[in-house]
């Protein structure tokens, strides 16, 4: 396929999310790049850079300078103009503000690009064993959550980073799947006092009545498990083009994964732990007792 075929059609089925632009546009520079067997220095040279920063535009973890797109396709040997100009029309649409853009005082670079992703994302599949994942927290239940990390912070303050989380699960209401796997200490540890707890749980039950939301616990009777590591999601998107994209969150940074060889051990462990949590219905037997009891 040609770059004129490949980006256009990019173009025109392009999602609104500028982060998912960013990748897009970048998956198809890596392409290139490889294509024509020149090292990730030897391009970073060609636009003042380094290496690190030529694999952080392939991965879409920054914005792009349409001066360095063109010089990189220049390098790369797309010289007709045809071809250059979807790309170049791209590397503009990347740099749009998202929507989450007013909360941008908010939120580190890192967790930006998860929004991006999770906006644009047709299914994600996650694994938590801490907290409630944000997409299904109730804002006391949020509240709660965010002044454990921002216990200094003021009221209004907190009120903006509910607001935030709030915004994010209007993707529930647009086409997305989730399905969670959930340890049984999310609900056993009490955040927010019993009321805001039960709240929660009962959130969490009307929620899964919906076709789009699965959740099972991970009971305390199986023992060990595959993610024993910790928590992740995987995020997949409708466009072929996009690779599946493993989230690792950290305290002051994440790690994204999107090697299909670390994307599939990670879909094979959250596989395994959709067998060895409760099924759904039992999931929701298990919710109903919690709250009666």
């Amino acid at each position: 396929m040609s770059a004129q075929s490949a980006e256009g059609r990019l173009l025109s089925h392009s999602p609104g999310s500028p982060t998912v632009l960013r990748i897009l546009l970048g998956t198809q520079l890596r392409r290139l790049r490889t294509e024509k067997g020149i090292s990730r220095e030897d391009a970073g040279y060609s636009i003042r850079a380094s290496h690190a920063k030529i694999s952080r535009l392939e991965l879409g973890q920054v914005s792009f300078k349409q001066r360095d797109v063109a010089d990189l396709l220049t390098l790369y040997g797309v010289t007709d103009p045809a071809e250059r100009e979807p790309l170049l029309a791209l590397a503009k649409q990347a740099n749009a503000p998202g929507w989450w853009h007013k909360y941008g005082d908010l939120l580190p670079s890192w967790f930006e690009v998860y929004i991006g992703l999770e906006g644009a994302a047709s299914s994600i599949r996650t694994y938590e064993n801490q907290f409630v994942p944000g997409l299904l927290q109730t804002p006391a239940y949020a509240r709660a959550v965010i002044e454990l990390a921002h216990e200094k912070a003021a009221r209004s303050e907190l009120d903006r980073r509910v607001a935030l989380r709030m915004a994010r699960q209007r993707r529930l209401d647009s086409g997305l799947t989730l399905w969670a796997v959930i340890d049984e200490a999310v609900v056993r540890r009490t955040l927010g006092g019993p009321e805001t707890m039960r709240e929660q749980i009962v959130f969490l039950l009307d929620v899964t009545a919906e076709r789009n939301v699965t959740v099972q616990i991970m009971p305390f009777d199986r023992g060990g498990h595959a993610a024993a590591g910790g928590p992740f999601s995987i995020l997949r998107f409708p466009e072929r083009e996009l690779p599946d994209v493993v989230y690792m969150e950290q305290l002051t940074s994440a790690l994204y994964l999107d090697k299909p060889a670390d994307s599939d051990h990670y879909m094979e462990v959250m596989d395994r732990l959709s067998i060895q949590a409760e099924e759904p219905r039992a999931t929701r037997r298990f919710l109903e007792r919690l709250i009666s009891g």
